[in-house]
């Protein structure tokens, strides 16, 4: 079975627990969730399903010709131990990649789309990139080289994402020893922080104990509350503009600077850095941890109407997905196109 007709069959049940939260939040008086913003939370997570069909073909394919060609030996696909090895190293590199993704501006520019949401629930864990197959290809080159099967190496990598939904709740408290070995709400909540002690922190994907061996752990404190974001916030509900935003101040950054060297490490520090000269010039706004949530009225019509067109859309691309190995490189691209500028739609919506 394709990755992306799994990706089909998870759908009912990812919509069924993200309810499930929904009404779990109001029993309690804690409801986390706003209309507007999980819908935006679902249109990026559904485009990018979408741009991976497309993009498949170049990481995986890059995967297997260094696999074919490099790799120091053949692990077998029939034995458990391999497969317990492949889960394992692949944690460990995701955790590499998710660490520079939030150290290095150009992987940031990416990962930033996860992010965006001021809020924190389940249809935050589907709010995911459209870009990201740009560079993370390269942090999984070890597995092929080492000779970890294409198969092998497409499931766990499917296994350590669909493990991640979960985590992205605040109706789940700590949970004792299970909070120290693995990637858990309340560490991943600290990851999703803006506040000064929960950046840069808590990116293991199931295992928490690369955090804790490499430095970069840190534990939910009762007295500092998680406040929920990016320090530079998107305020729009444009999917298309989501995923391009980050690479649009880099790139006027880089234009803008005059020393040559700092064109280039625009993109390669840290997030946070510009060039002197440029900050001077063209300041950026003061972070502000106490500013409103980005919520626009939205009148109960439109709201009405992003929430069918979200509906429609969504099943439009479930089709897509569960078609798209059998479709033509041209159906493919208009099809896409034609996805993607509906989900667009409901994002304009939304923000009307």
């Amino acid at each position: 079975m394709q990755g992306a007709q799994i990706i089909v069959l998870a759908t009912p049940i990812f919509l069924g627990l993200i309810a499930l939260e929904w009404w779990i939040g109001v029993r309690r008086g804690r409801n986390t969730y706003r209309v507007n913003d999980a819908l935006n939370s679902l249109g990026l997570g559904v485009m990018s399903q979408v741009i991976g069909v497309l993009t498949k073909l170049f990481t995986l394919g890059i995967y297997v010709w260094v696999y074919e060609r490099f790799a120091i030996t053949s692990l077998s696909e029939s034995s458990w131990l391999v497969w317990a090895m492949a889960l394992l190293f692949y944690d460990f590199l995701y955790y590499w990649l998710h660490r520079f993704g939030h150290t290095c501006a150009v992987l940031w520019a990416a990962h930033v789309v996860h992010h965006q949401s001021e809020d924190y629930n389940l249809s935050t864990a589907l709010r995911q990139t459209s870009s990201g197959w740009l560079g993370g290809w390269l942090f999984y080159m070890p597995m092929a080289v080492l000779g970890f099967p294409p198969l092998v190496f497409v499931t766990v990598g499917l296994i350590d994402l669909l493990y991640q939904f979960w985590v992205h709740t605040q109706q789940v408290g700590k949970l004792g020893w299970f909070d120290r070995w693995f990637c858990s709400p309340s560490n991943h909540r600290v990851h999703h922080g803006v506040n000064d002690r929960y950046l840069d922190v808590n990116y293991g994907g199931i295992l928490i104990i690369w955090d804790r061996i490499f430095g970069t752990f840190q534990e939910e404190l009762d007295d500092d509350p998680v406040v929920y974001g990016t320090r530079l916030p998107l305020r729009s509900w444009d999917p298309l503009w989501a995923n391009f935003e980050m690479y649009w101040i880099l790139l006027k950054d880089s234009w803008r600077t005059r020393r040559w060297s700092d064109k280039l490490m625009v993109w390669l520090r840290g997030p946070g850095w510009r060039p002197s000269d440029v900050a001077a010039r063209y300041p950026h706004p003061e972070f502000d941890i106490h500013r409103p949530l980005y919520d626009p009225p939205m009148s109960r019509t439109r709201g009405v109407l992003a929430i069918a067109l979200f509906v429609l859309m969504t099943a439009a691309v479930l089709v897509f997905l569960w078609q798209a190995h059998e479709l033509s490189a041209l159906a493919l691209g208009a099809y896409s196109a034609a996805l993607i500028t509906g989900l667009w739609v409901m994002g304009r919506v939304s923000a009307a």
